[in-house]
């Protein structure tokens, strides 16, 4: 016969690996029925110095509707350069990082969102959610310098878009190490071009 005090440990053990299965299946198998995607995105040469990229992500519609529900999403954008290479695997050359804050409050009707680059944050408030995504999807004119450093080749710049999930509980977070940490991440390779020798030196 069990104790009071085993079975109440029993319990406990019962109710915490029903707590991990479950939060396991809704991880490890989300739903796919809706995907989030980066559009075809072209990139730019300008002068003998400078990339520029603009690209554009879609998202599910739950990701919006966590917005109107006050939750805070945080999108980060990265904008690396790749040189390509016959045998070897591709080399990353350098890049931009882009963090984007959302934030709504439904009784106030407020959205904010901050753009982060480096140290340099920028904020700014709009009148509807619609307005914030707009802005917040977006990456405009994201420039990458000193190409004219580079060795002539082909190269071409991948983008990626990911979010992070809340934080489980401390004890959950243990069981679940195996788990991402992404709400989701996506990514897109521009068509590979060539850096002629008066670009890069």
């Amino acid at each position: 016969m069990l104790s009071l005090a085993s079975k109440y440990i029993v319990q406990k053990i019962s109710l915490l690996s029903f707590i991990v299965i479950f939060l396991s299946v809704n991880f490890l198998f989300p739903n796919t029925s809706c995907s989030y995607q980066l559009s075809p995105f072209s990139v730019n040469i300008i002068g003998n110095n400078e990339i520029s990229v603009s690209a554009s992500l879609s998202v599910e519609p739950k990701f919006v509707e966590d917005l109107r529900e006050g939750m805070t999403k945080e999108l980060i954008f990265y904008v690396d350069l790749f040189r390509v290479w016959n045998i070897w695997p591709d080399e990353f050359v350098k890049g931009k990082k882009i963090i984007k804050t959302l934030k709504s409050d439904p009784i106030k009707r407020e959205y904010i969102a901050v753009s982060t680059e480096g140290n340099v944050s920028v904020e700014k408030r709009f009148k509807d959610i619609e307005s914030m995504l707009s802005w917040s999807l977006n990456i405009i004119d994201i420039k990458i310098s000193g190409i004219k450093d580079l060795e002539p080749g082909k190269y071409f710049i991948k983008v990626t878009a990911e979010a992070t999930k809340k934080r489980l509980p401390p004890l959950i977070g243990y069981f679940l190490f195996f788990v991402s940490e992404n709400e989701f991440s996506t990514s897109r390779n521009s068509q590979t071009f060539q850096l002629p020798k008066e670009t890069a030196k």
